[in-house]
């Protein structure tokens, strides 16, 4: 049964009811297996009520929580413009939980969009990685607080990668590494790189021994040449169709998403890839609380209902957490406290889903950057490419 399917028919079995609870959720298309929702829901009062409704992109999920906003006078009649779906009318009430990119948590919570969660509802906190616990403890500001509180729960996760034609580099007698050996002379013309100013900044910043997040460039005269020197490695630039040339053979390597590479992979055997031992860009895709337009004291926000942090434990079960990741090519934070030994065979052996405790503690999440730093970003960018 498709999601959309799924939705459906979950949110028909209210009708004609007047005293069930709902469960409004937005989520990003395909990041939740639609057998993990039709599990949770053998676990619900018959009495409740389903609404799941996927979206495209994340950018989207980060305008719905901009337009539920806006003052009632604004917002009455407004739609979910979701696009490849039906407009829906929008709810009296907002969505309990919605699909949240790490990216965007910053502005989400400086533009009081979302609401902060309550950890000692969830009955994995204490699991979680400390590495995606300080991702998500923030300050009224949105910067990162260890005393700060909870804004979201990951989900899911994945990193930035090099995939590679093994074909290709079986007669040159090595394979991609590191970030480094995007500069050998083999790959001249054969490289395909991310439209994106960070990506191909941070790479370079971490083959330099770097942060991915530096707010310096101007005191790195050598990130000049060394962005100069890939420039002239790159065959193209694209965020969207980097994987094509490589699978017609026109590249021979690529950086990309962990989500899309492994896709590929599963349908093409000759593409291989590599997640950097150095460390790479970390994202995360997080359960968040919208706010709506009332505002709302979030030292003390009402409390979540009951059935959003029933949801939110049910991600983090440990059964659910194998089944996400095995299923959505993306692993959910939770498995990296757990033995690899008592995982899955096919989970123990996937480095790239799972990387190796060392690239996970070398990378980082990519934090959005004050208007100034990022001009400087923007500049060094456009001089690369005009080159």
């Amino acid at each position: 049964m498709s999601l959309s399917t799924l939705a459906l028919a979950q949110v028909l079995s209210g009708c004609g009811t007047v005293d069930r609870q709902t469960l409004k959720i937005l989520l990003l298309k395909s990041s939740i297996p639609a057998q993990a929702m039709g599990e949770f829901r053998k676990q619900l009062d018959n009495r409740a009520v389903l609404n799941f409704s996927p979206a495209a992109q994340l950018d989207e999920l980060f305008r719905l929580l901009q337009q539920w906003k806006k003052p009632p006078s604004n917002n009455s009649g407004r739609r979910w413009n979701l696009p490849g779906r039906n407009q829906e009318t929008a709810p009296s009430n907002l969505a309990d939980l919605v699909t949240l990119g790490n990216y965007w948590l910053e502005r989400a919570i400086a533009q009081e969009l979302i609401l902060p969660l309550d950890p000692t509802t969830l009955e994995q906190w204490d699991n979680l990685p400390s590495q995606w616990q300080t991702l998500v403890r923030r300050n009224a500001e949105g910067k990162l607080d260890p005393e700060g509180q909870v804004w979201g729960a990951p989900y899911r996760w994945g990193t930035t990668v090099i995939a590679y034609r093994a074909d290709k580099f079986r007669d040159l007698g090595w394979t991609p590494q590191d970030w480094s050996d995007l500069w050998r002379p083999e790959l001249r013309d054969r490289l395909s790189l991310l439209d994106s100013p960070r990506e191909v900044i941070g790479l370079t910043l971490k083959t330099l021994g770097h942060s991915y997040n530096r707010d310096r460039l101007e005191d790195l005269p050598e990130l000049k040449d060394k962005l100069l020197a890939l420039h002239r490695q790159a065959k193209l630039y694209s965020s969207d169709a980097y994987l094509q040339p490589l699978l017609l053979g026109d590249t021979w390597a690529a950086v990309g998403w962990s989500t899309d590479i492994l896709a590929t992979m599963q349908r093409n055997p000759k593409i291989r890839a590599v997640v950097p031992p150095s460390g790479t860009a970390l994202w995360s895709e997080l359960w968040v609380r919208p706010a709506g337009p009332n505002p709302v004291n979030t030292e003390t926000p009402p409390p979540a209902s009951a059935l959003a942090n029933q949801w939110i434990n049910f991600c983090w079960s440990p059964e659910m957490v194998i089944q996400l990741s095995q299923l959505s090519n993306a692993a959910s934070a939770m498995l990296l406290n757990r033995d690899r030994g008592e995982l899955p065979p096919a989970l123990q052996t996937d480095g790239i889903l799972l990387p190796t405790a060392e690239a996970i503690a070398n990378s980082e999440f990519i934090e959005p950057l004050t208007p100034e730093i990022a001009e400087t970003y923007q500049a060094l960018w456009r001089e690369i490419r005009l080159s």
